[in-house]
């Protein structure tokens, strides 16, 4: 195994020379999981907006699955995905197997659930101060909805966030469906597990130093689009 600190000079010489093999690896790590939050916003912020304004019979239990959803094992869509793609599975005839769409497919299993509950409770939390009005002036629920999405937009930006942030992290649901294999599906977080069972800390670290990059960025784009979004509500 490497010298740690030769490991750690060797990682930032990686991250610096932008070298090939990192960056793509970064690439396809962002355009997966890009997509896959793509995919589980245009589902899962009507899907919240719905519930949120929405009352009807049984509203507590789709709620109550829908915040369990939240908690998926990855392992177990991603085996969830492998037997639906698989040649033996419905969707065999699509081919998506050890590919970076069955990869996105997994993701967006995976943070479709935590999209819908978040944006559910900003808008039904937005929707309470609008209600009286929107009554009176007998606004149907599609206009009600698109005007509560827009309205929110910059909280709904924070829950888009926390999806694609979800998304790039995962590591057990991609690693089943898209295989690791290199220079086709091998993203940040299984490049890690793989090159640090190999004793190859160096590109390890460098993709780590990457993905907490990544995090912190997220991070602090959140806590701006909160600031963003309150400076808009006392305005």
């Amino acid at each position: 195994m490497q010298d740690f600190g030769e490991a750690f000079r060797l990682a930032f010489a990686l991250v610096l020379a932008a070298d090939a093999d990192l960056l793509e690896i970064v690439l396809l790590s962002l355009r997966v999981s890009l997509s896959a939050m793509l995919i589980a916003c245009a589902i899962g912020l009507p899907l919240g907006a719905a519930l949120g304004i929405g009352r009807f019979p049984g509203r507590g239990a789709v709620l109550v699955l829908l915040n369990a959803l939240m908690g998926l094992p990855p392992v177990v869509v991603g085996l969830f995905v492998y037997l639906m793609l698989s040649n033996a599975g419905p969707f065999g005839w699509l081919q998506f197997l050890y590919t970076p769409m069955a990869m996105i497919v997994a993701q967006t299993i995976l943070i479709t659930p935590i999209v819908a509950a978040l944006s559910r409770q900003v808008i039904e939390d937005l929707h309470a101060e609008y209600a009286e009005q929107f009554r009176s002036l007998a606004v149907p629920p599609r206009t009600a909805i698109g005007a509560l999405l827009w309205d929110a937009r910059y909280s709904l930006l924070t829950v888009a966030l926390a999806g694609f942030g979800r998304a790039v992290a995962e590591v057990g649901a991609v690693i089943i469906v898209g295989g690791n294999i290199d220079h086709l599906t091998r993203v940040m977080t299984t490049a890690i597990a793989l090159e640090t069972s190999k004793g190859d800390l160096a590109l390890a670290l460098a993709l780590g130093i990457v993905l907490m990059t990544l995090a912190i960025t997220i991070n602090a784009v959140v806590m701006s689009l909160r600031a963003t979004a309150a400076r808009h509500a006392y305005a």
